[in-house]
């Protein structure tokens, strides 16, 4: 019989990475903090990083517990940051209480942490509609069938609820009242980079007095 192995955390804790690949001062950053964001993410698709475009979602219900989950980004502008999902879901329903919220995009091969704050508020039916009618044609039944964030007793009530929406709508589903679009107006940005000896690069953005500030935080 082979022996046990030892407990996973008395070697969890030994993992560490040294934070080479760059730097970021302030004389080579944006003085506005979503054209750094642009570039930065256009350098992750670039680089092909493993889904550049998926980010954490930190939202807080009315019963002020924190919860998070990863969406991807859909879209962005000076409006803001863009995805869509269930309005009818825990984030959905913890959004309608509490319309701030966080979001984080962590891009490991290049040590790089993007964090944006802000309030959240439901983008117009005319743009999420757009956005439905562009998605594949399973995407818009799956829209439909998946009674996001309910307990089910099984997968097959996914497989029935799609079928049952596949036949009634066949190719055209409109898009449901309870699917659409969040957009986040930031009000404060932080780009991290990794450094050598754990002295990471920390620039902050925060609104004030309508301007950005960029600032330096201690890592």
């Amino acid at each position: 019989m082979s022996s046990p192995q030892p407990p996973l955390s008395s070697s969890i804790a030994d993992l560490r990475k040294s934070y080479e690949r760059a730097e970021l001062g302030e004389d080579a950053s944006h003085a506005d903090p979503l054209a750094q964001f642009d570039q930065w993410l256009r350098e992750a698709i670039a680089a092909q990083v493993p889904e550049p475009n998926a980010m954490t979602l930190a939202t807080v219900g009315a019963d002020q517990r924190p919860s998070t989950r990863v969406v991807l980004i859909k879209g962005y502008d000076e409006r803001g940051i863009a995805w869509y999902t269930n309005y009818d879901s825990r984030k959905g329903r913890e959004l309608a209480a509490n319309p701030f919220a966080a979001l984080q995009f962590h891009w490991i091969e290049l040590e790089r942490v993007v964090r944006i704050e802000g309030q959240v508020e439901k983008v117009d039916a005319s743009e999420s509609d757009a956005y439905f009618h562009s998605r594949p044609l399973d995407s818009r039944i799956g829209a439909w069938a998946s009674p996001q964030s309910q307990v089910i007793s099984g997968r097959g009530v996914l497989v029935a609820n799609a079928a049952k929406y596949g036949a009634q709508f066949l190719l055209q589903p409109p898009r449901p009242p309870h699917w659409g679009g969040f957009r986040l107006k930031p009000d404060r940005w932080e780009f991290w980079q990794g450094r050598k000896s754990r002295l990471h690069d920390r620039l902050r953005y925060r609104l004030g007095g309508g301007l950005w500030v960029r600032e330096r935080l201690a890592p």
